[in-house]
C-alpha cells in the first residue's frame, strides 16, 4: 500500500519530468528533408561548439550575449550553417528580450514547427535549407506583422550592405 509521502514524491517527480523534458503530444511526422545535409562531425567542425549546440541541438544562447543584438547597420542576417539569407536589417527591432528580433523573415527563408518542450507550446523557427535551429516566433511583435522572430545570434552571420 502506498502512503501519502510516496504518492506525493512520485507525483512531484512526474511533474518535474514534464517541466524539464516537456511533453510532445503532437503526432509524429516524417522527418523533414533539407538541401544542405552534413554529418554531425562536419557540422561540429564548421560551426564551432556554441553555434553547433544552438543550430544542431536547439539550445539557446544567453540573452544579451550576441554582438548581433547591437548590429544596426543596413545589411542581411544569414544562416551560419548554410549562408541562406534570412532577415533584412530593415525588419530588425529592439524587443528588449536580449536576442536579435525581427518582424518578418525574407521570402522562402525559414520554416516553422510546433515546439512542445518546456511544458508549453511554442513555434520553433529553423532554416528552410539546412534545418538549423534559429529561435522562436511569438505573436507580440510590432506592426505590420505583429510577429517577433526572436533569433539566436549564434545561429546567424551579418553582412553589411543593401538591405
Amino acid at each position: 500500500m502506498t502512503n501519502r509521502r510516496e504518492f506525493l514524491s512520485v507525483t512531484g517527480a512526474g511533474a518535474a519530468g514534464l517541466i524539464m523534458f516537456g511533453c510532445r503530444a503532437a503526432p509524429a511526422q516524417p522527418p523533414e528533408k533539407f538541401e544542405v545535409v552534413m554529418s554531425d562531425d562536419a557540422w561540429r567542425k564548421k560551426l564551432g561548439p556554441a553555434a553547433y549546440e544552438v543550430l544542431r541541438h536547439e539550445n539557446t544562447e544567453r540573452p544579451f550575449s550576441s554582438p548581433l543584438n547591437n548590429e544596426h547597420r543596413a545589411g542581411i542576417f544569414s544562416c551560419k550553417g548554410c549562408a541562406l539569407a534570412l532577415y533584412s536589417s530593415s525588419t530588425k527591432f529592439e524587443s528588449g528580450t536580449g536576442w536579435p528580433s525581427f518582424w518578418r523573415p525574407l521570402p522562402n527563408a525559414i520554416r516553422t514547427r510546433n515546439d512542445g518542450s518546456l511544458g508549453m507550446s511554442r513555434t520553433e523557427v529553423h532554416c528552410r535549407r539546412c534545418g538549423g535551429h534559429l529561435g522562436h516566433v511569438f505573436d507580440d511583435g510590432p506592426k505590420p506583422t505583429g510577429k517577433r522572430y526572436c533569433m539566436n545570434g549564434l545561429a546567424m552571420t551579418f553582412a553589411p550592405g543593401k538591405a
